[in-house]
């Protein structure tokens, strides 16, 4: 625990204080950080086998699910996560509405932009 960048983890991850009747609802911003992540990696390998030419795209495609290693699922896991994203998105602004988050304004405006951003 000598090392800064474990002691910057360590309290940033571990040590973290939360209240102890903390509900699983409250998982979902981080699962939109696993999702974007996620959709960030996948989109990342497809990109190096995809090309964006008419005549060439569906074989692009076809190229990625069939001859690419696990590039299918690649496809699949990207094409679902997207999906994945914008559930636990509305499920985290459904929460933050429901428990009444939109009183912490600074946090609240945060997401807002976030929320516009995506």
């Amino acid at each position: 625990k000598s090392h800064p960048l474990i002691k910057i983890i360590n309290s940033s991850l571990v040590d973290l204080p939360a209240p102890s009747n903390i509900s699983s609802w409250w998982n979902f911003g981080s699962l939109l950080g696993v999702c974007l992540g996620i959709q960030i990696l996948t989109g990342l390998f497809l990109a190096m086998h995809y090309t964006a030419d008419t005549a060439t795209a569906f074989n692009s495609v076809t190229h990625i699910c069939r001859d690419v290693n696990y590039g299918w699922i690649l496809r699949y896991l990207h094409a679902n996560g997207a999906s994945m994203f914008f559930i636990c998105l509305y499920l985290h602004v459904g929460r933050g509405l429901y428990y009444g988050s939109y009183t912490l304004t600074e946090t609240w405006n945060i997401g807002i932009l976030l929320l516009f951003a995506v």
